[in-house]
């Protein structure tokens, strides 16, 4: 019994010290890759008021992940400030986590800007009701920490249900 005390211990004080570092790692790819937003230009829907596919030839490499945009001078935005231009939940599905649950799957041309900040949603119309509905953007903010906690857990590979107590 000792000996799964102690197990558990180090397991549980191991992971919560990475956690930290996976939490800022948070960007959704997808399930294969490590291409942030489908490749959509996230500068694009601030001054271009539309998603754009980026290109391959102008890159950038933040949180892990690469982000695409159309030209030079939008990724050299993006690498000034690249909070004020990246998606929102780490561009996961807005209206998801509004109702506290992870959709991986979005659509880059299901997007709003509300108060200067980039929501991604998995189509359209989650899209829009999530810009409309005013609990919505309450709600995800309220339960994006235990969304997020859910993702550190995938990613760090974690399953709380069976470890040992």
């Amino acid at each position: 019994m000792r000996l799964k005390s102690l197990i558990a211990a180090v397991l549980i004080g191991g992971c919560s010290l990475s956690w930290p570092v996976l939490a800022e790692n948070l960007v959704n790819t997808g399930y294969f890759g490590d291409l942030a937003i489908k490749g959509y230009d996230p500068v694009a829907y601030f001054n271009q008021n539309k998603a754009v596919e980026g290109s391959p030839s102008f890159t950038y490499r933040w949180l892990g992940a690469t982000w695409q945009f159309t030209s030079a001078e939008n990724r050299d935005l993006f690498a000034k400030e690249p909070t004020r231009y990246a998606p929102q939940y780490g561009g996961y599905c807005a209206d998801g986590v509004s109702l506290g649950t992870v959709t991986t799957n979005i659509d880059p041309k299901a997007w709003r800007i509300i108060d200067g900040k980039l929501y991604l949603s998995y189509d359209p119309g989650a899209a829009e009701g999530f810009a409309t509905n005013p609990t919505k953007l309450p709600d995800s903010q309220q339960h994006w920490s235990e969304v997020e906690q859910t993702l550190v857990t995938e990613k760090a590979g974690i399953d709380w249900r069976h470890a040992p107590r």
